[in-house]
């Protein structure tokens, strides 16, 4: 019996194919916004890579941002619950949850069952969001997965004063003008992201063990600077970008199985 969870989210979308032991047969991340192709893209490779086609699914479930645009999917669910459901199974003893995505940024507080008890979301604003590392290493001619490289080699960090992605966008710019180092730059924006985010934690309360998800969890220099912000170790998986589609093959398969 197998599983498929569809993360449709507004930069990436993901895919994954469980088993009946809840073990992953195939996975996807595909660089697309909603409203493209990306979904079907993602689809399409879990079944390659797997030999398997929709009919050998014994449901699908669809979740993130878009999830409301896609009409394949056998269930519908809140990326809350899926991030929780995915976190909890690679880290059971996970009480806390911080989920950085391109548009918003998500803090959840989970029980020992991996039920969530309460969140709080910042969709208002791209800044402390994946949106607003995109548009930053945009700015320094980067790809996004060389901040965190690029963050290691600083001692020092610019503080990144503005709280908008417009008003940073100038404040870089301008920074950059004035001969400050890249690493130096990077590290401040970084640390500017963990600053927003570590201050929305707060306001939920942080309970360890706390866990990156989403795929600013794979950027080592936000990740740092959010340990230093909140004062705990944070943990996070390979698997960080797919949380939420494997919350919603797990999902589905506790429906089945229930």
């Amino acid at each position: 019996m197998y599983t498929l969870g569809i993360d449709i989210g507004s930069t990436t979308s993901k895919a994954v194919i469980l088993n009946e032991n809840k073990e992953i047969v195939a996975q996807s991340i595909v660089v697309a916004t909603v409203g493209t192709n990306g979904v079907s893209k993602a689809i399409e490779n879990v079944m390659t890579e797997s030999g398997l086609t929709m009919d050998d699914m014994a449901c699908s479930t669809a979740t993130g941002y878009g999830r409301q645009t896609y009409d394949g999917a056998t269930y519908q669910v809140s990326e809350l619950s899926c991030h929780a459901i995915g976190v909890h199974h690679v880290f059971p003893d996970a009480r806390t949850v911080i989920d950085i995505g391109g548009q918003d940024a998500k803090v959840l507080s989970i029980n020992d069952s991996g039920k969530m008890s309460n969140f709080i979301m910042n969709d208002k604003c791209a800044a402390g969001t994946g949106r607003f590392l995109d548009v930053m290493a945009n700015i320094l001619q980067l790809d996004i997965s060389e901040l965190e490289v690029e963050a290691a080699k600083a001692e020092d960090a610019v503080s990144i004063s503005s709280t908008c992605t417009v008003f940073a966008e100038s404040e870089v710019i301008s920074q950059l003008a004035n001969g400050i180092p890249i690493p130096e730059l990077v590290k401040g924006i970084c640390e500017s992201v963990a600053i927003r985010v570590a201050s929305q934690a707060r306001r939920g309360g942080i309970r360890e063990e706390v866990v990156m998800s989403g795929g600013v969890a794979r950027n080592a220099g936000v990740r740092n600077a959010m340990e230093k912000e909140l004062g705990v170790t944070i943990r996070y998986s390979e698997l960080s970008q797919l949380m939420g589609a494997l919350g919603a093959a797990l999902y589905g398969l506790n429906k089945i199985n229930a």
